[in-house]
């Protein structure tokens, strides 16, 4: 077996992976309807990277495997300091909209359901959120996502201003 091969086996055996919703849909056909399973999964490494995976099948073991491979390969880095996120920031996606508040050491997760599951596969260990319009599960999970994925780096924005990086940090990390 080649090295990249085991070594790339063995990060997938340490994911953190996370059902976060089974929905039972129906496609209406000529004799009646036809029942399958989506189901959403989030996966993640608890060190900044996470995906999002959505899968459909007619059985729900096989909607759950489609949707782990999919967030797999989705899977994109996210920028954290600390045990945090950078900055403040709202994200939309259809109907639902996120705010990522950062937080100070032992605030812990204030979030809730899809958003918690996101933030924790992500690796955040201290954040405010606060979710708003759509309760779809779905559009949380993917506006959360959004949210982490558009966030910048420290060392990005104080670049981008012309200022030292430790100046753009949370009052909690300066020195």
């Amino acid at each position: 077996m080649r090295r990249d091969f085991v070594n790339r086996k063995e990060e997938f055996e340490e994911l953190d992976e996370r059902v976060i919703d089974i929905a039972r849909v129906a496609k209406v056909v000529k004799g009646g309807r036809r029942f399958s399973f989506r189901v959403t999964v989030v996966v993640g490494d608890n060190r900044g990277k996470v995906g999002l995976g959505v899968g459909k099948a007619r059985g729900v073991p096989d909607a759950i495997r489609k949707a782990s491979e999919r967030a797999r390969k989705a899977m994109a880095p996210v920028p954290l300091v600390g045990t945090t996120i950078p900055h403040e920031i709202v994200a939309k996606h259809g109907g639902a909209e996120v705010l990522l508040r950062p937080a100070s050491p032992g605030t812990g997760v204030k979030a809730g359901g899809a958003a918690r599951a996101v933030l924790a596969a992500a690796g955040v260990r201290d954040i405010l959120t606060k979710s708003m319009g759509s309760p779809n599960v779905l559009n949380i999970a993917t506006a959360t996502l959004k949210g982490l994925r558009n966030l910048t780096r420290v060392e990005e924005e104080a670049a981008r201003r012309g200022k030292d990086s430790s100046e753009l940090l949370p009052f909690w990390e300066r020195k």
